[in-house]
């Protein structure tokens, strides 16, 4: 039987690695045979899982191997820990990425399941496959359990500020839009992660129509048990909604959501109201201000072309066409033309007899002697 697929999201540091890696040793603890799969480039997914070992990505491998023109195999990506009081051991893998600044992490992540697909990974001897991926990027490449159905389900894993959810938001869209041309990953509903009682993170997901899967709450004894490489499950009070989350999952007993998420303005709504005007744009004149020497006001660039000159007020337009008349020729009659006129290089290279590349010389020329001019004045 193929494996189950699960797809856990949420955004960078909200706590998705930690609900995984405990989600996973419930599962084992349940005697199922379960594999971790992480998919962010920082690949630390699994660190927790195995006692703060960092293993090879498959990034790595298949770049060392494709070196030395050798294939990679599923010993040298694929990796288990044997947990004393465990009836079954966890197996992980690392996708991995690329480093900072050099690649596309994306596009690892294709890459990387690529491999993992000829390796035969759906047809393991595995009950459950759960894929922690990094939930705020547009990249498609971190969509491709949505957009290629790899997943048969998806948790979303959020808190109660307004960026997780947001995040959280983002994927249930994304789900939707890949559901909308054939895509078959289900949305089971979102956990909240850190609760503080505050139910923002309820609110949204009861105006989005998402199940509220289960809430952890903040408990600083959990965190140092994740920070020394141990379970947090192993407290009553996390272990407790986790084993209740993974028998109804096991159980078929979650309903999957049909929720497509909210637009931006229902969103930002949840959180108070939100103005219907449209923002005050800024204008070209108050952009270009240049101080002025006694650095208490400014004024406006010269014009560059016919229009603005006109739409400019009369003291500045005169004092524009005063900085003109002390050009030297043939300067002063080219930028005439050019600005005043509104005549294009190639006009006056035609009425002057000249080429156009001389043309631009002076009015290059002229441009430079106009800025001195006019912010001396």
């Amino acid at each position: 039987m193929a494996p189950r697929t699960i797809a856990i999201y949420g955004k960078g540091g909200i706590g998705k690695s930690f609900t995984t890696t405990n989600l996973s040793a419930t599962f084992a603890m349940m005697n199922k045979r379960v594999l971790q799969l992480g998919c962010d480039p920082k690949h630390d997914s699994t660190t927790s899982l195995f006692g703060g070992i960092s293993l090879p990505t498959v990034t790595e491998v298949f770049a060392e191997k494709n070196a030395r023109n050798e294939q990679v195999e599923i010993s040298d990506i694929v990796f288990r820990r044997d947990i004393p009081d465990f009836p079954q051991p966890i197996y992980g893998i690392e996708l991995g990425g690329p480093q900072v600044g050099r690649g596309c992490g994306g596009r690892g992540i294709i890459s990387g399941f690529d491999v993992l697909e000829k390796l035969g990974i759906f047809e393991w001897d595995i009950d459950i496959i759960l894929m922690d991926f990094l939930g705020d990027v547009v990249c498609g490449g971190f969509a491709t359990p949505l957009a290629r159905s790899l997943s048969e389900e998806v948790i979303l894993v959020t808190s109660n500020d307004r960026q997780s959810i947001f995040t959280s938001n983002n994927i249930c869209q994304a789900n939707n839009y890949f559901r909308t041309i054939g895509g078959r990953s289900r949305l089971l509903g979102l956990i909240v992660n850190r609760d503080d009682g505050s139910g923002m993170a309820e609110s949204y997901a009861q105006a989005a129509g998402i199940n509220v899967l289960m809430k952890v709450p903040y408990n600083i004894e959990a965190r140092d048990m994740d920070d020394s490489f141990d379970f947090a499950i192993r407290l009553p009070e996390v272990g407790g909604p986790f084993r209740k989350l993974a028998a109804d999952i096991l159980a078929d007993a979650i309903t999957p959501c049909e929720a497509s998420g909210l637009d931006f303005r229902g969103f930002v709504r949840l959180f108070g109201e939100v103005s219907d005007e449209l923002p005050a744009a800024a204008t070209a004149d108050e952009l270009f201000k240049r101080p002025s020497a006694d650095g208490e006001s400014g004024v406006p660039e010269p014009a560059t072309n016919a229009a603005a000159n006109d739409a400019a007020p009369d003291g500045e337009r005169l004092r524009l066409l005063a900085c003109i008349e002390k050009l030297p020729e043939p300067e002063r009659e080219m930028y005439t033309l050019l600005e005043v006129e509104g005549k294009s290089t190639a006009e006056i290279a035609g009425l002057k007899g000249l080429g156009e590349p001389e043309v631009k010389a002076h009015i290059t020329s002229a441009r430079k002697a106009m800025r001195k001019l006019f912010f001396e004045q």
